[in-house]
Order: C-alpha cells, then sequence, then structure tokens
C-alpha cells in the first residue's frame, strides 16, 4: 500500500521555519508520498510584478525546512508564483530542487510548468500536476516566458431583472482549450505512472464553505482523464470534500504553515497597496485577523485544516483526513477524537453539507477520518 499525504498553502515568511512543522512531523512522516503548495516566490531578488497585493519573496533557504519536515514534491502553479518576475519563478524551481523537492507547475516555460512530479513511495509511482485556476494571466507562462501551467477560468456577470447597477448572477466555467490540455497532462501522466494526483489553485479566497461554479467540473474532469486524487489550495480557509466515481476531490485543503506579515499594515509608511486590501479584507470578506497574530493575517475559520491521505493498493483508492488546528504561534497540530479532532472533522462535514456535497466521515480510531459516499454506508 502506498500512502499520499497533501496539504494546503504553505508559506514560510518567518524565521525559524523548521519549527512550524514540530507539531506534524510525526503525522507527515506517515506519507509515503508528501505534497505541499509553496505558495511564494523562494528568491532574493528584489523585482515585485504583481497586479494585486504583492508577495514578497521568501528566504530560499526556508524551503529547506519543507524537505526536512519530509515534504517530497512541490506543487507551484499559484497566483503568487511570479509576483518576483521571471527570475523569481526559477529561483523558486532552483531552490526547491537543490533542497531535494521534485517540482511541478512552474518552469521556464509552459511544457515545463506542465511537466509531473513524478517520486516513487512503497513500490507505486506518483504523478502529480499542478494548475493555476485563478490567474492572474501575467503569472501564466508560455512557450518562452516563465511561469505557471493553468486552466483558463471565465466569468460571465449577467443581470436577470429590472435593476442596472444591482447584484448579478454569476457563471464561471473553464476554457475549453485550457482544460482539454489538462486533460492531454493527466492521460499522459496516467499512462507513465502507476498513480495521478492533480492539484488544482482554485476557490472564492477567504469565503467559508462556498465552491464557486466551474470548480467541480474542473475538477471532475481531471478525474475523468485518470487522476485518482484531486487537492486544492488558494481560498485560504477550508473547502468540502466530494467523492466522484470513487476518487476523493478535496475542495480545498485550507492554510497548513502560512506564516507572513505582508498582509498585515505595519503602519503610515506601508505600501497603499497593502493598506487599501486591509480595508477592502473587511469590506468583502467580513472579518479582522487577530491583532495577536500578525503572521497569521486570515480568516478565523481557517484554523481549521486538515492533512488529505490517499491510500491506494491493489484493491483501489481510500481516502481519509488528519484533522488540525492551527495554534496561536501559526504551528499545525495534528489532534485526535479526544484532543479536538472531533470540532474539526465537524466544520469538515457542516462546510461539505452546505455545499450540497454528500460525503460521510466516519473515525478510523483515534487519528484518521475515513471519507466515503453516502451511499457506500
Amino acid at each position: 500500500m502506498t500512502t499520499i499525504l497533501a496539504v494546503g498553502d504553505i508559506v514560510l515568511d518567518e524565521p525559524e521555519p523548521d519549527s512550524f512543522f514540530d507539531p506534524s512531523r510525526a503525522a507527515l512522516a506517515a506519507g509515503d508520498v508528501v505534497i505541499g503548495h509553496v505558495e511564494v516566490p523562494h528568491s532574493t531578488t528584489t523585482v515585485q510584478t504583481s497586479t494585486d497585493v504583492p508577495a514578497p519573496p521568501a528566504d530560499p533557504a526556508a524551503l529547506g525546512a519543507l524537505a526536512r519536515a519530509g515534504f517530497h514534491i512541490a506543487t507551484l502553479a499559484g497566483n503568487h508564483i511570479a509576483d518576483a518576475g521571471p527570475e523569481g519563478v526559477l529561483d523558486t524551481v532552483r531552490h526547491a530542487r537543490e533542497h531535494g523537492l521534485v517540482t511541478t507547475g512552474a518552469g521556464a516555460g509552459l511544457a515545463a510548468a506542465r511537466q509531473p512530479a513524478v517520486v516513487t513511495g512503497a513500490g507505486r509511482s506518483v504523478a502529480v500536476l499542478s494548475y493555476n485556476c485563478v490567474g492572474p494571466r501575467e503569472s501564466w507562462a508560455t512557450s518562452a516566458k516563465p511561469g505557471c501551467a493553468y486552466v483558463h477560468v471565465l466569468t460571465h456577470y449577467e443581470l436577470d431583472h429590472a435593476s442596472p447597477g444591482g447584484p448579478p448572477n454569476i457563471y464561471t466555467f473553464a476554457d475549453p482549450d485550457s482544460l482539454e490540455r489538462m486533460r492531454d497532462d493527466v492521460a499522459r501522466a496516467k499512462r507513465e505512472a502507476d498513480v495521478v494526483v492533480v492539484a488544482l489553485h482554485k476557490g472564492i479566497g477567504h469565503t467559508p464553505a462556498a465552491i464557486a461554479m466551474y470548480e467541480r467540473p474542473v475538477a471532475q474532469a481531471a478525474v475523468d482523464a485518470g487522476a485518482d486524487a484531486v487537492v486544492a489550495h488558494h481560498a485560504h480557509i477550508m473547502r468540502g470534500i466530494e467523492m466522484y466515481r470513487g476518487r476523493p476531490i478535496y475542495h480545498g485543503l485550507g492554510n497548513f504553515v502560512t506564516v507572513t506579515r505582508a498582509l498585515t499594515p505595519s503602519g503610515d509608511d506601508d505600501s497603499p497597496e497593502r493598506a487599501e486590501w486591509a480595508r477592502r479584507r473587511v469590506e468583502l470578506y467580513g472579518f479582522t485577523p487577530d491583532p495577536d497574530m500578525p503572521y497569521y493575517p486570515f480568516h478565523p475559520e481557517s484554523r481549521n485544516t486538515v492533512i488529505a491521505s490517499v491510500e491506494v493498493d491493489d484493491d483501489g483508492v481510500r481516502a481519509g483526513l488528519v484533522p488540525c488546528l492551527i495554534d496561536d504561534r501559526g504551528r499545525p497540530v495534528p489532534l485526535t477524537r479526544d484532543t479536538g479532532g472531533e470540532e474539526v472533522v465537524e466544520y469538515v462535514r457542516d462546510i461539505t453539507r452546505r455545499a450540497g456535497l454528500h460525503t460521510r466521515f466516519e473515525w478510523a480510531g483515534e487519528s484518521v477520518v475515513t471519507v466515503r459516499e453516502e451511499e457506500e454506508l
């Protein structure tokens, strides 16, 4: 049996990055293949090219903490990977590989970004692909431009009532060409590896439970093409989990180690983009981060998180999760049923129901929860 573990967003932008993984090391060590999403560039460049609130590059040496925590694969396709320009993209790939991580989702051009990361765990080859579904266009790789692999998602606003300027209906869907490109990548990887995992950077940020229209069709298309599991990140808060054709889709794994002050205003001389973001965060998402945790500027509910667990053997695929809670120091702490894990699992049940997904979560022992379709029980 091969055990694949995956977590959500990782931002290592505080001193002593190894310390943030200390509570989760034992849980991560149970994985034959461990996957994490590196959210920001790791580079010494001073270039800033973001069209949004910029994510300043983190210390390249911090990637060593990820490897020492037991991670094998770093997915890189995300909205911030090009915030430090082409040099930042290439530096991140290079430094990650120098620290022993296998990367996917970003590279010197689109062909390189679309190449899977392949590792072998417990006798099975596992291929991981990574795609950015949220933009911006500046982050996308081209044939000659460093950047990330992507699925282009379109947004259409339709006013269905006689009230110009009123709230519209919002429709989102994947561009057929880029979706077909993802399908081709998955099918190719499945021909060459025993197991395929697709990582999608998707979702509506900082908003509990909501799954946008495009998300399930894109994730299901990956399974239809041959993926054995789909994991997602970007929203910085968890999403529900579904089983589709016997394969798990973790619609949003939320945060794991995400420690940064990049979104926390530091005074009157701060960047106008960061100050504006702090103002709009309340307007758009209705929350203010805990002032006692300036290194964790996220929604209070985002402290609920999980480690996705996918077991593969000759009989098929079994899905599960390890519940975790992000503590006051910004560290994800795995929980047992008797130490607060049931509260996290109930949160996952709730957001899954609210998203209209029909999934059952049941404890298998004290530390792992199984994920099944309702009709299986």
